[in-house]
């Protein structure tokens, strides 16, 4: 952390701006609340900048994510984390399937299905898509932003641990 606390806010934007995807106006504002004690600390830091953020902005950032399991441009690290779940391996019949669990679940929510897919696989993120579209849009609004808290952590663990 003592690397990150003495970076510029461009230099800080650059190295944490992507873990909140296609969001890095989450990292610019938490460069404002610098230095930090830890990993955690910075976490917690963004995550309360998006939870006091306006619904639009928090809205914007739920709709940055990808669908899951299609086969839509994402970012590199998107791909790598759907990889790892076997969302690139899918048979014609899981990937159809996906697409209308997404197109369902987007048309309901007007945002993606958002999970946090390190240490899932496509069954059990097929089963997750498939109990939260039942869910209410409060509950489901609530629940994406949780998982993308899951993912920024998983995303700072990588580049502060390895």
């Amino acid at each position: 952390m003592e690397e990150v606390n003495l970076m510029n806010k461009e230099e800080f934007v650059q190295k944490v701006g992507w873990v909140f995807e296609h969001s890095p106006w989450v990292a610019s504002a938490a460069w404002e609340s610098m230095p930090f004690e830890s990993r955690e600390n910075l976490l917690q830091t963004m995550i309360d900048i998006v939870q006091n953020a306006e619904e639009s902005r928090q809205l914007a950032l739920l709709r940055a994510h990808p669908d899951l399991g299609t086969r839509l441009q994402m970012s590199e690290v998107s791909q790598k984390e759907q990889a790892g779940a076997g969302l690139d391996r899918l048979s014609k019949e899981e990937f159809e399937e996906f697409v209308l669990l997404n197109e369902m679940y987007v048309n309901k929510f007007a945002f993606p299905f958002i999970m946090a897919v390190k240490g899932q696989s496509k069954e059990t993120i097929l089963a997750a898509m498939k109990q939260r579209v039942d869910n209410s849009y409060e509950e489901e609004y609530n629940i994406a932003l949780r998982e993308v808290y899951k993912i920024a952590g998983f995303r700072l663990n990588d580049i502060f641990i390895g």
